[in-house]
């Protein structure tokens, strides 16, 4: 008898543990387009799902760092502002599933609205009209090809044998190593970068 109550009150305790309401607010780091801290708790903002990190996209045959840019967007977003988020879920990974907000609007809409994030269908569809408006009006990855995050992160790539990758600087004095310029004369021992003979 002892033991079943101790067995229900374990099974109760975990139920508990995995059931979470939360409102919190402060400063936030960011750790991907779609991940945020606030004051040491990691939240993954709801219903979306954002490029990784070093992942691109090709516009009109160009190169570009798309989940680099919705990274810094966010950042931008949120620098030296308050940011409220709220939830009632833990993730997989254990973090904070909510929508979070700055100055009066929802982050994750934004993303969505803006095309550097997409509806994630597969756990909301809160943001399919956001991500209707932006493939709509072209904005963000929708302006060209890409592959949606949770097909990138199984190993699905861009074709990038025509796409050229934007230069990051012309070398018009010296020859292109890797991401910058070097003298003629020197033998280069980087891979390809974003640098290009001038």
């Amino acid at each position: 008898m002892c033991r079943r109550i101790k067995l229900l009150i374990l099974i109760f305790l975990f139920l508990l543990s995995s059931v979470v309401t939360a409102d919190i607010s402060g400063t936030a780091l960011i750790v991907d387009g779609d991940t945020i801290t606030i004051s040491g708790t990691k939240i993954r903002l709801s219903g979306i799902d954002t490029p990784e990190k070093n992942q691109t996209c090709r516009t009109t045959g160009v190169i570009w760092d798309c989940g680099y840019e919705a990274t810094e967007t966010l950042r931008g977003w949120t620098y030296a502002k308050e940011v409220r988020c709220t939830g009632d879920e833990k993730g997989r990974y254990g973090r904070l599933i909510a929508d979070c907000f700055v100055d009066g609007y929802n982050v994750n809409a934004r993303l969505v609205y803006e095309g550097l994030a997409l509806a994630y269908r597969k756990y909301s569809k809160r943001y399919v009209p956001e991500e209707n408006k932006a493939r709509a009006a072209k904005r963000g990855m929708w302006a060209g090809e890409f592959v949606a995050p949770w097909d990138w992160r199984r190993g699905k790539r861009l074709d990038r044998e025509e796409a050229p990758i934007a230069c990051c600087k012309i070398c018009s004095k010296g020859k292109a190593c890797g991401n910058s310029c070097i003298k003629k004369t020197y033998n280069c021992s980087k891979p390809k970068g974003c640098a290009c003979d001038g």
